[in-house]
């Protein structure tokens, strides 16, 4: 008997196959709406074929979409019957667990036509009539007990303990019980060599014996909706795994990382779940079994979803029965560190071009050109922060450069720098020495050889250290531009364990115009999401001057929204020297961060910290600020009642309710507005 003829012997003549794949039960003869098309009228019925013995499907609306069990699981899964047959008859044999192997020399390789005779139903036939995973009884029971030290040693091997089964929500399963199609009771009892476990994934109860036939039963309908580890996942991350099964999830998740797994290996992986995890993790990897199904079957997950990247990662394991997936490498003495290893070479060969033009563009200290060359906060008060962006704007000649530097050289160091050399910001140690990016869209390569021996100067190294990045960008177009930032932070992550802090020396040079809405808001959410995923600070510079509270164009529109904290520099009106002041702190009030001066020290040969301007200068300034903020409220409005007034300093200068609320107060104390009745306020005498 051939493999084809055994699978119809086992699945009531073909029966069984089209009630697993169906999402409901198939009635014989009885019409159903098509699942291959939008149907909206009954047009389709499952009928015993009277010529051949076996049942078939029928498709009165569309010829085209009719055939046996085989042709549906084809059309089903996007499979060919003449090269895919062989791995039709594995993927139906597979998922109803009838467990008949095409090895076995009692099946023949034999074409001809064989008269189907229903055989008589043995104990072991009569649980595969109930269809596994599908034509599940409300009669289906399941006992649970503790585990006991030899199932407890059956997953040890894997590195699975009693708290990965617990969190897991798998258990230790007594009995289970069940009727047939027919109405037969039929049951399995564990053992000591025979032990049953219990897969609780939300409504769905899915029965795994490692070491009998079938393997697996079901105590509920187990659909579209199993999706072990999902509830475990966190709600962000790195790496997630899809694996081919529930022991390699929690195989996976016992040695340190994420991982789900559907129904089957070769289940379909529905858009939509892939759509919702590449939102939470960077990278979604296909790890499934390495024998010839997985290896095929992951090939096509990648390819059928190019779209959203999918990496594949195949672990040296021969294939074999007990040699084929990620549980089997765990327990042949493989490594977390291992499959580490395995993905940096996957991101090494993904990011191998880039790899390449980084080398080209990356700052050579160690050999300089021709020509010589050239997380924050103010006081306690966070200014830049992890997955956020921080904003640095201000004009020509007021020492946006050497500020930036005091941030790189703060940055780079293991210790905290004096406020001197970081120009009176308080910059986080770098004590395991992450990445460090420099990305430079404005000068040469010779300034930036300058500025980098600048950097080095204040932050005490002798030399380039290996996690410092420096890169100029000048000969780069604006697209290559963005591009060599978002590899370089994938690749550079990896290498260096993280990244302390990114800064972009002109961000208005990776887009065309700064007043393109569309361009702007795509660079800046591009730039933070960057900063969400690799969990640093971008410091974006931005060469405008700011109006009052605001930064023009629609390139600082969006900045302005998004950073956590924007630093303006300017020339003091008297003094030679420079001044910081805050337009933005997103967890506080902009008019409360200390102004901050640094000018040049000749003995020093470099920008050094002056301390802060007195408290009745940073007063005076705190109500010139008010003043021009209520000119610009009531330009085109009359009275205003208070919620209104508030809502408007809100949004004029980027606050809180809050804090806006206090701003309102101050400037009622200092007749910037005055109250005309209970209800409304005007701008006062100013």
């Amino acid at each position: 008997m051939n493999y084809r003829d055994s699978i119809l012997m086992s699945t009531q003549r073909g029966l069984d196959v089209f009630n697993y794949y169906m999402p409901f039960k198939v009635i014989p003869k009885k019409k159903f709406r098509s699942p291959f098309y939008n149907d909206t009228k009954p047009s389709c019925h499952v009928y015993l074929d009277a010529k051949t013995g076996y049942y078939r499907y029928m498709d009165f609306g569309a010829s085209e979409y009719s055939g046996d069990c085989f042709w549906f699981v084809a059309t089903m899964f996007n499979l060919d019957m003449k090269k895919d047959f062989k791995l039709i008859l594995s993927k139906i044999d597979k998922d109803l667990g009838l467990c008949i192997s095409m090895a076995d020399p009692g099946y023949k390789n034999d074409t001809r036509a064989v008269p189907f005779r229903k055989p008589q139903p043995s104990i072991q036939e009569t649980a595969k009539n109930a269809v596994p995973g599908r034509s599940v009884t409300k009669k289906a029971k399941v006992t649970e007990k503790d585990f006991c030290e030899t199932e407890l040693r059956y997953w040890a091997k894997y590195g699975i303990d009693k708290v990965t089964l617990c969190r897991f929500n798998v258990t230790s399963a007594v009995r289970y019980s069940n009727v047939n199609d027919e109405g037969k009771p039929y049951s399995f009892t564990s053992s000591e060599r025979e032990p049953m476990f219990a897969y609780h994934v939300g409504s769905n109860l899915k029965v795994y014996r490692p070491f009998s036939k079938p393997r697996f039963l079901y105590a509920s309908s187990s659909g579209s909706d199993y999706i072990f580890g999902m509830e475990q996942l966190p709600t962000r991350g790195n790496i997630v795994f899809i694996t081919g099964g529930e022991k390699d999830v929690m195989s996976l998740a016992a040695h340190g990382f994420n991982a789900i797994t559907f129904n089957s290996e070769t289940a379909k992986v529905p858009t939509t779940i892939l759509e919702r995890l590449k939102r939470r993790f960077k990278h979604i990897v296909l790890l499934y079994d390495m024998d010839e199904t997985g290896i095929k079957y992951s090939k096509e997950v990648q390819m059928t979803n190019a779209e959203l990247g999918l990496l594949r990662m195949e672990l040296p394991l021969s294939g074999a029965k007990d040699n084929k997936d990620v549980s089997d490498f765990f327990a042949g003495g493989g490594t977390a560190e291992e499959i580490n290893n395995i993905f940096l070479s996957i991101i090494r060969e993904k990011h191998e071009q880039t790899a390449s033009l980084l080398k080209c563009c990356e700052l050579d200290y160690d050999n300089p050109p021709e020509l010589s060359r050239m997380v924050v906060g103010v006081n306690g008060v966070p200014i830049g922060s992890c997955g956020n962006l921080l904003c640095v704007t201000g004009g020509e000649g007021v020492g946006k450069s050497h500020y930036i530097s005091s941030i790189v050289a703060g940055a780079l160091s293991k210790d905290e720098l004096d406020k001197d050399m970081t120009l009176g910001l308080d910059i986080a140690k770098n004590r395991s020495q992450k990445a460090v990016l420099l990305f430079d869209t404005e000068q040469s390569e010779a300034q930036l050889y300058k500025n980098v021996s600048m950097i080095l100067k204040r932050s005490g190294f002798d030399s380039k250290p290996e996690h410092f990045h420096p890169v100029y960008m000048t000969a780069m177009s604006r697209n290559e531009r963005l591009t060599l930032i978002r590899d370089s932070l994938d690749l550079l992550y990896y290498r260096h364990k993280g990244i302390q802090i990114v800064v972009i020396d002109g961000v208005a040079d990776l887009v065309r115009s700064a007043n393109d809405e569309q361009e702007s808001i795509s660079i800046v959410d591009d730039l933070y999401k960057l900063a969400d995923i690799y969990n640093t600070c971008i410091v974006c510079v931005l060469h405008f001057v700011p109006n009052g509270f605001k930064l023009r164009g629609h390139l600082g529109s969006e900045l302005q929204r998004k950073s956590s904290g924007i630093l303006s520099i300017e020339k003091d009106e008297v003094g030679n020297f420079s001044v910081v002041k805050a337009m933005k702190v997103r967890d506080g009030s902009p008019l409360d961060v200390p102004l901050m001066k640094f000018g040049w020290d000749k003995e020093k040969d470099m920008f050094v910290y002056l301390g802060e301007k007195s408290k009745d200068e940073k007063e005076k300034w705190k109500e010139t600020e008010l003043k021009e903020v209520a000119k610009g409220i009531f330009k085109n409005e009359g009275a205003l009642p208070y919620t209104r007034l508030v809502n408007l300093v809100m949004d004029n200068m980027d606050v809180k309710e809050r804090t806006a609320k206090k701003y309102v107060s101050i400037m009622k104390e200092r007749g910037i507005v005055t109250q005309v009745d209970n209800s409304n306020y005007n701008i006062g005498k100013l």
